[in-house]
């Protein structure tokens, strides 16, 4: 038994509109005279990598682009940004964008900082030491990259997502500027913010630091769920009921992608700390088969893994309920959940997808061997337990 729980966060965390502008003037201040900023063709398209090329011109900052990143990148994107990485010499990486390309940045600076190839680190605590300097701009509100320890790309060849988690991994500068999502798509506005409420109940539900099996005085990517992930969970889960639908069916209600922008980073704090679990554990060989987004493929299952994992959480359940705006029983947190995904598009069934019933159980043969989303799990689940999730999901 654990008597101790402690928490981690990005190295500074700036919050609010037009925080964007900062970026020069905090960048010099570390004398970050060289930066490269890793982003995708689109945001480049939609100007939005103006809103940060130029506070750091302005500000004496030498930049470079990498614009090559996308949605869930693979192996081959990471070999190509460490490339333009090796020829420019940053002395900070800037990841522009959603998760994909704030965790693509991050696997960039670990090459940077310590060579070797992206496959070299999965998995926790493989990166050797600290990693070139991290800013985190999200333009989206959900995936709390921006603070966290993890960075996921695609493994084409296995069809399976892989995170590699370090403490290294958490930026040393992180932004969030809710303006810069005010353009952020409808679905992938839902998807988005979906998974920024996954993070916070799975956090919320996660198992309690002092029952949390660990490996002796080996250092643990996860804490289990504590006070302060609680406050920052229970916080997040609420401006999740407030503004989510609001933000997808108006983009331009600054309000409203205020509030996510606050929710997705403290359910990122949140989640980053106490751990997610089994959503996330069977989201990452789906996502690597049918290549749905991963916030999409968290939303859709989060209420049935709510299910499995209902009787060992009642209390925390019925208080999910309660901040979504139903019944404080635990019932209804799952009917708050599957009433929130309806509302803003999110698939009920797997098979919209493109699963087929075929592929659970190779599906559930993958999960069950992420260990470290098992243990942080309040209900320890079976292989044939999690095929039973999938095929009650299907």
């Amino acid at each position: 038994m654990v008597n101790h729980w402690s928490f981690y966060s990005a190295g500074e965390l700036t919050f609010g509109a037009a925080a964007s502008q900062r970026v020069g003037l905090l960048a010099a201040r570390r004398s970050w005279s060289r930066v490269l900023i890793v982003t995708d063709a689109t945001l480049v398209r939609l100007g939005l990598i103006d809103k940060v090329r130029q506070p750091l011109i302005d500000a004496g900052v030498t930049v470079e682009i990498f614009d090559g990143s996308c949605a869930e990148p693979d192996l081959s994107v990471a070999v190509a940004a460490h490339a333009v990485a090796q020829k420019f010499g940053p002395h900070a990486i800037c990841g522009l964008g959603g998760g994909s390309n704030i965790d693509l940045a991050k696997i960039v600076a670990i090459l940077h900082a310590h060579g070797g190839a992206a496959a070299d680190y999965f998995g926790w605590d493989q990166v050797p030491g600290p990693v070139t300097p991290i800013i985190a701009l999200p333009t989206t509100a959900g995936t709390g990259s921006e603070v966290s320890q993890s960075a996921v790309l695609t493994d084409i060849e296995n069809a399976m997502k892989v995170s590699t988690l370090s403490q290294y991994l958490r930026p040393t500068l992180a932004i969030v500027d809710p303006l810069l999502s005010a353009t952020c798509p409808p679905q992938v506005t839902a998807d988005s913010g979906i998974d920024a409420l996954t993070h916070a109940v799975e956090a919320y539900t996660s198992t309690t630091f002092d029952m949390l099996e660990q490996d002796g005085d080996a250092p643990a990517p996860y804490s289990g769920s504590h006070p302060l992930v609680d406050a920052l969970a229970e916080k997040a889960i609420a401006l999740v009921g407030q503004h989510l639908v609001q933000a997808v069916r108006h983009g331009d209600d600054i309000e409203a992608r205020t509030g996510m922008a606050l929710a997705a980073t403290l359910a990122g704090l949140a989640f980053s700390n106490a751990g997610v679990a089994v959503v996330h554990a069977l989201e990452y060989p789906i996502g690597g088969a049918v290549h749905c987004s991963h916030g999409g493929g968290n939303g859709l299952l989060l209420p049935y893994v709510m299910q499995f994992n209902l009787e060992t959480r009642t209390e925390k359940f019925a208080r999910v309920a309660q901040l979504l705006g139903g019944e404080p029983t635990a019932a209804a947190a799952i009917t708050q959940v599957e009433q929130l995904k309806q509302a803003i598009g999110i698939p009920a069934r797997l098979r919209e997808y493109g699963v087929t019933l075929e592929m659970l159980p190779g599906f559930a043969a993958k999960s069950i061997t992420i260990t470290r989303l098992m243990r942080t799990n309040p209900r320890r689940p079976s292989e044939q337990e999690l095929l039973a999730i999938l095929k009650s999901a299907l």
